[in-house]
């Protein structure tokens, strides 16, 4: 399966027109409906929606919708009827006047107090009835399915590219590994050298101190020496970092050919790749190794950054 960014865009635009053709009135016109997806990285999925009044309606099914398809992101949905513009009124038909003064009438009749109705409310309440809902509404879930279709094709574009750039690090990080892997028993020789020289050094000032009497033995020198070289051993010993370090990348890569749902489990993964060069850096008392860390942990950040976006 492939691997899905949670980054992508789609707009759709279904048929019809807000215009009235020749010999039409303007409430005859077929308006279109035009939608849009944005999508971006969140933990879980947040679905915002942004639609006009006459659209509100398929908010539920739309909703339903993305949620069968996106499993995380912060998506938004924006919708509007093409044509349609709050600043410029379309003129209402004679039946739509009629219409209103009948309905002012049957209420003035009932309630003589009530106000008549202002240029702005009719032109406002003549604008709304422009289309069918039904309609409108119908065409808008459809239009939604083909948006939904370009918005994955759209994050699975970009899950490629981000995938091919987590294989590129994951090999640069494996040379890194590879190139730590000598440094190891080289780490190993210069501190058994080291214990033999604090050895004999202490063995010389143990006799010397036997000789003037102390209770310092040859033994009591000895146990200090190679009390002090275990701990500097297990100290550098990156042995097991650098297996565990592989064991993660071995994970990465499978995780990445595997596809499908695999966000979350690389956000853990990078996280513990990054706990691992720290421990190495922290336990390196070798230049090299040290620049191998720093390298490493750059690495790392960069397919952080890049992780966060994955489905």
């Amino acid at each position: 399966m492939a691997v899905y960014s949670m980054t992508g865009y789609a707009t759709a635009h279904s048929g019809g027109s807000a215009a009235p053709a020749s010999g039409e009135s303007s409430r005859d016109a077929q308006p279109g409906v035009g939608l849009e997806i944005r999508s971006v990285n969140s933990r879980f999925l947040d679905l915002t929606f942004k639609l006009p009044d006459d659209l509100r309606a398929t908010e539920p099914a739309l909703r339903e919708l993305l949620g069968s398809r996106l499993k995380r992101g912060k998506v938004e949905v924006r919708a509007w009827i093409e044509g349609r513009s709050d600043t410029v009124p379309r003129q209402p038909s004679a039946l739509d006047l009629q219409k209103l003064v009948g309905l002012q009438d049957n209420v003035r009749a009932w309630l003589p107090t009530a106000t008549p109705l202002s240029v702005a409310e009719v032109l406002q309440l003549t604008s709304r009835q422009q289309g069918n809902p039904g309609e409108l509404n119908n065409a808008l879930v459809s239009l939604a399915q083909t948006a939904l279709d370009g918005l994955t094709s759209a994050r699975e574009r970009e899950g490629k590219r981000l995938s091919a750039m987590l294989l590129d690090r994951l090999s640069q990080l494996r040379l890194l590994a590879k190139d730590a892997q000598p440094l190891i028993p080289q780490l190993v020789a210069q501190q058994r050298q080291r214990f033999i020289d604090r050895w004999n050094d202490a063995l010389g000032a143990g006799g010397a101190s036997a000789a003037l009497g102390s209770s310092i033995t040859s033994d009591m020198a000895q146990d200090r020496a190679l009390t002090e070289a275990t701990a500097f051993a297990i100290r550098i010993d990156v042995a097991e970092e650098l297996t565990r370090l592989d064991s993660h990348l071995t994970e990465i890569e499978r995780l990445l050919k595997k596809g499908a749902e695999v966000g979350k489990r690389l956000d853990f993964l990078i996280q513990e790749l990054h706990r691992e060069a720290n421990t190495l850096g922290s336990k390196s008392s070798h230049l090299e190794l040290t620049r191998i860390s720093v390298d490493m942990k750059v690495l790392i950040e960069q397919m952080r950054e890049q992780v966060q976006n994955i489905e």
